[in-house]
């Protein structure tokens, strides 16, 4: 893994997403690795050689450059973060993430946080201090051997359930995204689910030819048909309902 520290020239940024005013990226890349990773065009416009996945830039004065960026900006919802992931593992060392939630918090902008890691809970006493702040977990399948496959060096499945646990308990407001639906069947999926959150997101597959070899090879190719994302898309949505869940399609 190449990891650079850089200086980065802004960090809150403005953002066309439905329901959030700002983006935050503490990072440029990510260590967890997934395949189907849409992050990737981000290659274009950062002039990296390696393949995504395999480099990490850690926005070393972001915490800094927030608070003044703050100073002038509009009081709104932040989405942390779009194209990374905000605790990946070097957060553990270089704790970006956190010095931008004290930042947001000091002006008590409303936080949307997305992860795929247990280590989100280490800043839970930031969590509670916000007014308005909901915490997702990105849990894509029920079965750990299909996460392997296509998101390698991410926390386990098991791992972000007990981490949503944990926010639900503390009572942070809490929801799951499945996104892209990976291989699964939905009932255990929803059992998981059930009591840890308060809301679901389901995205299919949006970039297939980046991970269409992954499926033949393994013989998945059946779970990468509009008929497997439309038909199992709504029976989680029905199943999620059911339970008093509800679930936004994003597709």
């Amino acid at each position: 893994m190449k990891v650079r520290e850089i200086f980065a020239k802004a960090v809150l940024t403005k953002t066309a997403i439905s329901g959030f005013d700002y983006c935050l990226n503490p990072y440029v890349g990510c260590g967890h690795g997934c395949r189907y990773c849409y992050a990737s065009f981000m290659k274009r416009f950062t002039g990296h050689k390696e393949p995504w996945g395999e480099f990490i830039d850690v926005k070393v004065n972001a915490p800094t450059l927030l608070k003044n960026q703050l100073k002038r900006a509009k009081r709104g919802i932040v989405a942390i973060s779009t194209v990374t992931d905000p605790y990946q593992p070097l957060e553990k060392k270089y704790k970006i993430t956190r010095g931008c939630l004290e930042a947001l918090l000091g002006k008590q902008f409303s936080v949307n946080l997305l992860t795929r890691s247990p280590l989100c809970l280490r800043d839970l006493d930031l969590f509670k201090r916000f007014k308005k702040i909901e915490v997702g977990l990105t849990i894509t399948t029920h079965d750990e051997a299909i996460k392997k496959l296509f998101e390698p060096r991410s926390p386990s499945i098991s791992s972000r359930i007990k981490t949503l646990e944990t926010l639900r308990r503390e009572r942070i407001k809490t929801y799951a995204f499945i996104g892209p639906l990976l291989p699964l069947k939905p009932a255990p999926l929803v059992k998981m689910f059930e009591g840890v959150v308060d809301e679901v997101l389901i995205d299919r597959m949006n970039y297939p030819n980046m991970v269409k070899g992954i499926y033949y090879k393994n013989g998945l190719d059946n779970y990468l048909t509009d008929d497997y994302f439309n038909v199992i898309g709504m029976d989680l949505k029905e199943r999620f309902e059911k339970k008093g869940i509800p679930v936004t399609m994003i597709f």
